[in-house]
């Protein structure tokens, strides 16, 4: 029996076969599980593209966490047709050009709240609202895409506070949801080279030295299948007591110094 075999697993953010949602479905879908994959406006359509060109055999859904009527209504589509859900991976962020790369001063609010909206609420929001079905299920795991916050680095500026806000938002929801029997973990991945990764300005410079750096290594365009892995590892039933971690997958950057 495969680690996620009987599971229904829920994951937004699949755009295109370089993204880390993409390995994530991949391994969760050879692990077993049954996919619903989610995305919305012109998204949508690079998502079900992708799930057909792949052969990934999943539902695509529409959702946009912006929009209150859609969660629910993708929960309620998702009860009818399956009768619950085991796993939910959020792989969802966004930031507007002026938030990225210019510094902190001289961003206006609307920008700064649309990037904690989308990269960080979104995980409240959506635990929310499949709440009940991992209820149905006697519990499940809620696993986040993340990047370390613990420190600052070039450009990355105010995802880099949202990155931070999600990962104090995942400890409070594993406190809410414990009793409940649904965990919640992100896993903090190093550089990956994906779409919205080169949407960073700078991302070179982490490019050209993570994996000199990192003890074990890093190679920034095969190594986002280990954060797939790491994912499927965290929906499975492998960590039943495991809540309110990050999981570091970059090679052991983050462990050591300069």
């Amino acid at each position: 029996m495969t680690l996620l075999e009987g599971k229904t697993i829920l994951i937004t953010g699949v755009l295109t076969d370089d993204s880390l949602a993409w390995r994530a479905a991949e391994h969760a879908r050879a692990a077993g599980a049954t996919l619903v994959l989610t995305g919305f406006g012109r998204g949508l359509a690079l998502t079900r593209r992708v799930a057909r060109k792949l052969d990934l055999e999943a539902e695509v859904l529409e959702l946009d966490v912006t929009d209150p009527a859609q969660p629910p209504a993708v929960a309620a589509t998702v009860a009818q047709r399956y009768g619950r859900l085991d796993g939910l991976v959020h792989a969802i962020g966004f930031a507007p050009a002026s938030a990225l790369g210019n510094g902190m001063l001289g961003v206006g609010w609307d920008d700064v709240a649309t990037t904690l909206q989308v990269s960080a609420f979104s995980l409240k929001v959506l635990a929310e609202a499949f709440l009940p079905l991992f209820e149905r299920a006697g519990g499940g795991s809620i696993v986040g895409l993340d990047f370390d916050a613990s420190v600052a680095w070039p450009a990355y500026d105010w995802m880099g506070v949202a990155k931070a806000a999600l990962e104090g938002l995942a400890r409070y929801l594993a406190r809410d949801l414990g009793p409940r029997n649904v965990r919640v973990n992100l896993v903090a991945a190093g550089p990956v080279r994906t779409v919205a990764a080169r949407s960073i300005p700078g991302f070179d410079r982490w490019e050209d030295t993570w994996g000199e750096r990192a003890p074990l290594g890093w190679d920034v365009r095969a190594d986002g299948d280990a954060v797939g892995r790491a994912c499927v590892a965290l929906l499975s039933d492998l960590f039943p007591r495991t809540t309110g971690e990050i999981v570091h997958v970059d090679g052991g950057h983050h462990a050591v110094g300069a």
